[in-house]
């Protein structure tokens, strides 16, 4: 049963990073500024071995985030029953204090995408997503957070704007959203409009974790810049301005640096978190 009294994220209003198997010595020995970690529920859906026990550990020490990003919550398909049931086993032995999944979709019939693909936002989009997240919160027993996808194109079929899109999702099902304020910079630039614009039309009161990550820029066809989320570099500095800009409305919120492509050594890292916990100290209670 869904157990509704809890909120989505108890994740402490502090630096976090996600969490990569090469760095557990040194997270720790040193932790720095992070008080939590974020892992990919998919890397952990086995029976044992080094990953769990690293897992085990950890968790007596830090606050931990499950990340799904395999779920396809937007798919036309039905979710997966078997992956609903590891999922369902991870969270309940690991207990985390936020579990998350993204607006996204990424199966098509028995075939799955190494990507996290957009979705039109229309009245037919929403029904599905809703259905998907009350059968996903009803089989995990708690509230999910949902994140924002970083965009390449729109589509003209679209109804709702983006903002509006997760806000109603929030309202029907009794989710938490998760603001990737990286994925927002990227899809402004990409798709021009206002990242502030976004931000302010964002539900602040229902997000329980913020994300940051690096991006490298492209160009499309035309020869106009293109942005990829990558996270696999440093956060840039205009991603940096805009969590400013978001926590001096939305007040302290659990901050992630995510790096998952080319993945520095701990201290690079520990650096990005510590400028995490900076733009924190800044931010009234």
């Amino acid at each position: 049963m869904l157990d509704a009294s809890q909120p989505p994220s108890n994740l402490p209003n502090s630096a976090g990073v996600g969490y990569k198997p090469q760095h557990f010595a040194q997270i720790l020995e040193d932790p720095g500024a992070v008080r939590w970690l974020e892992i990919h529920a998919e890397n952990y859906m086995g029976d044992g071995g080094r990953p769990l026990a690293q897992l085990r550990r950890l968790s007596e020490q830090f606050a931990i985030s499950v990340h799904g990003v395999g779920l396809s919550i937007g798919g036309e398909s039905p979710l997966d029953p078997d992956h609903l049931a590891r999922l369902k086993h991870l969270v309940g032995w690991l207990n985390p204090a936020s579990f998350s999944e993204h607006l996204a979709w990424s199966t098509h019939d028995s075939h799955f995408y190494n990507d996290l693909l957009p979705l039109p936002y229309t009245n037919d989009t929403l029904t599905r997503v809703c259905s998907h997240i009350d059968q996903l919160q009803t089989t995990v027993g708690r509230q999910m957070l949902l994140e924002n996808p970083s965009s390449y194109l729109a589509f003209d079929e679209s109804t709702w704007s983006e903002p509006e899109f997760m806000t109603e999702i929030a309202r029907r099902t009794g989710c938490g959203l998760l603001l990737d304020v990286n994925n927002v910079f990227v899809s402004a630039s990409n798709l021009d409009f206002s990242p502030q614009g976004y931000i302010d039309a964002f539900a602040l009161d229902q997000v329980g974790e913020i994300h940051l990550g690096g991006h490298d820029t492209d160009q499309d066809d035309h020869g106009k810049p293109l942005l990829i989320d990558s996270h696999g570099r440093e956060v840039a500095d205009p991603v940096w301005a805009l969590l400013d800009y978001t926590l001096a409305q939305s007040g302290p919120k659990p901050v992630l640096v995510e790096w998952d492509n080319d993945v520095p050594d701990w201290p690079v890292l520990s650096a990005e978190a510590d400028r995490a916990a900076n733009a924190l100290q800044k931010v009234p209670a």
